[in-house]
């Protein structure tokens, strides 16, 4: 999982300077399938990353905060973070030139 954080790392850097990119990146919001479309616009940027890298993001945290417990945790967290949903966030800091 270190490899797609890094990969969403750079894109959020790449999409902070170029204007385009950051605009396609939010506008994916709009889209029938957001994450798809997100998928897409990166890959063709030259970022790889996959729908279903996105959704394991959230998963693997979630199960290595639960192994760390002593013992195990027997109740997961009930909800996963959002690598999507969080990468549009930092997408809404302002511009950097």
């Amino acid at each position: 999982m270190d490899r797609i954080g890094f990969t969403l790392q750079q894109l959020l850097d790449a999409a902070l300077h170029n204007p385009q990119l950051r605009s396609a990146l939010l506008d994916t919001q709009n889209q029938k399938d957001p994450m798809d479309a997100f998928c897409r616009i990166a890959v063709q940027a030259g970022y790889p990353i996959t729908v279903g890298e996105l959704f394991a993001v959230g998963q693997e945290y979630s199960d290595n905060q639960c192994k760390s417990t002593n013992g195990g945790n027997p109740n997961p967290y009930d909800g996963l973070d959002d690598a999507y949903e969080s990468f549009l966030a930092g997408l809404q800091q302002p511009m950097q030139r």
